[in-house]
């Protein structure tokens, strides 16, 4: 006790150049690992763009009465929840063979099932092999989402955690920059390589990150929770460097001994149903929440900008120009969020991005109801762009740092699971809902489409002000303690937590 206690008081006085130099193996292991993330970021900006790619809709999509193709609503929404589906699967099937086989083995085999994957992706002849494909890659898809998010949370220190966490969000909006500039680039040919080339640079990630995922140490918190603690400490040695006198390897062993043993003794299991028992529960809601409000907040709506502004009047050139420049400004917008998180926090900063999304979208809705021109067209796409900028400045990288510090330790695995569920089931039904929205063949509601969305995301806006807590500064073991004694969620940074209290010591106390 007496070890992990000086451990915490450690990690939590650590600035951040020195936790970069102590931590920088554990911070280059990260970075490759979570460049899964970009494979499904590539694909899904992939999917959602061909539907406006001439040679795609020629393929798989059917004459319309202009003269154009058009790939049907049904089948856009099909192929796309193809996907979640398979995610769905694969994350929970990741979760319990994480668990029982480690993690390393676990990322190991599903990078190369992807290699085998793409194949039918790239020799896909009708929209029926397309969408098994999708599905089938979807099942890798689903373990990069939680093992790499759920690996930069474990060998990191508290005030790296925002950092390599969020670093997910931008691994997947590099894969959507690099689709928008390939479709680009390949917008005119007009022979079958036009749709076959994207697909085929898919082979080019999973080769070095297998290397990668090869020489990265185990996690060393599954380890403990094994009681291989030897193996933990060996771990957690080939993470760090010998450049601060003042860590202890010993310590910091102990404090992950003693959080694990500490919620063993609270009665916490590992199972997914121990999410939804005591509480865990709390943790739960919080952890589905933040990532189900990443879809209804409404980016399915304005992050497929290129279909969306084709049914706006705009030339095939301009709508992909427009996707390119959405996708970097994204990827600005998440390395903002990193300075902006350390001094805001993580709730202040979900709220007011919610607060600004809602904005945009009840903006986009009133101005689509006059009718459509060329300023009006413009006046969407800034709207969307704002929209995006505020999305990945907040919401888009924060949840990855609220889903991997609000649940237990032993329960990090199964919360993050049961969390990209619930955003892949909440894709599903905006998978439903935005061909609609948007096709000409459908509802063809265009910009009033964001009265639709503007809905959802007010409700997760008044959710998150009275149940999203701020964690910011946290280890693991205070989180337990202040989730213990159900402190509300608005005063958890008015209270400081002693967790390796003796036994005349108060455990939580009103800070003064």
């Amino acid at each position: 006790m007496q070890r992990a206690s000086r451990a915490s008081r450690f990690e939590q006085s650590l600035t951040n150049r020195d936790a970069f130099r102590l931590y920088s193996k554990a911070v280059g292991f990260s970075i490759i690992l979570s460049l899964a993330i970009v494979m499904e970021g590539y694909d899904t900006a992939l999917l959602g763009s061909f539907y406006a790619y001439p040679t795609f809709a020629e393929k798989f999509g059917a004459p319309t009465s202009n003269g154009t193709y058009q790939v049907s609503s049904s089948w856009q929404s099909g192929l796309l929840n193809g996907a979640q589906v398979g995610q769905i699967l694969g994350l929970m099937g990741a979760g319990l063979i994480a668990d029982r086989f480690g993690y390393k083995r676990t990322l190991i085999g599903a990078l190369l099932l992807n290699i085998g994957f793409i194949f039918l992706m790239f020799f896909a002849q009708n929209v029926g092999m397309l969408f098994a494909a999708e599905v089938l890659c979807g099942l890798p898809w689903g373990a990069f989402q939680t093992l790499t998010v759920t690996y930069a949370a474990e060998v990191s220190p508290v005030i790296l955690r925002p950092y390599l966490t969020t670093y997910a969000n931008l691994c997947w909006l590099t894969g959507q920059l690099i689709s928008s500039g390939v479709l680009r680039a390949l917008l005119h040919r007009t022979d079958e390589w036009g749709w076959r080339i994207p697909y085929a640079i898919q082979w080019v990630w999973p080769v070095p990150i297998i290397v990668g995922v090869i020489f990265a140490p185990e996690f060393p918190w599954w380890l403990v929770r094994g009681g291989r603690i030897e193996e933990a400490r060996k771990s957690l040695r080939r993470l760090t460097t010998r450049t601060n006198a003042d860590y202890d390897l010993d310590n910091a062993v102990a404090l992950m001994v003693v959080t694990n043993m500490q919620e063993q003794l609270s009665g916490e299991g590992v199972s997914y149903w121990d999410c939804f028992r005591g509480t865990n529960l709390r943790r739960t809601e919080i952890v589905c929440c933040v990532w189900g409000a990443q879809v209804f907040c409404g980016i399915g709506f304005c992050g497929n900008i290129a279909y969306f502004l084709q049914q706006q009047g705009f030339a095939s050139d301009q709508s992909f120009n427009f996707g390119i420049g959405l996708s970097a400004l994204g990827w600005i917008a998440t390395i903002g969020s990193w300075f902006v998180m350390r001094w805001v926090g993580r709730r202040t900063l979900y709220i007011y991005g919610l607060a600004a999304m809602f904005t945009a979208l009840m903006i986009v809705g009133f101005i689509d109801i006059r009718q459509v021109n060329a300023g009006i067209s413009y006046s969407s796409a800034a709207l969307m762009l704002l929209f995006v900028f505020a999305y990945d400045l907040t919401v888009g990288p924060v949840c990855y740092c609220l889903v991997s510090e609000i649940p237990s330790t032993r329960l990090r695995i199964k919360s993050a699971v049961l969390a990209r569920n619930v955003f892949n089931i909440s894709l599903i039904v905006a998978n439903f809902l935005n061909p609609a929205i948007v096709n000409p063949t459908a509802w063809n509601l265009r910009g009033k489409g964001g009265f639709v969305w503007a809905g959802s995301c007010f409700l997760f806006l008044i959710w998150s002000y009275f149940r999203l807590p701020e964690p910011m500064g946290r280890t693991s073991s205070e989180l337990d303690i202040l989730f213990e004694n159900k402190v509300s969620a608005r005063k958890f940074t008015q209270l400081k937590v002693n967790p390796f209290h003796s036994t005349n010591d108060a455990p939580i106390c009103n800070k003064s």
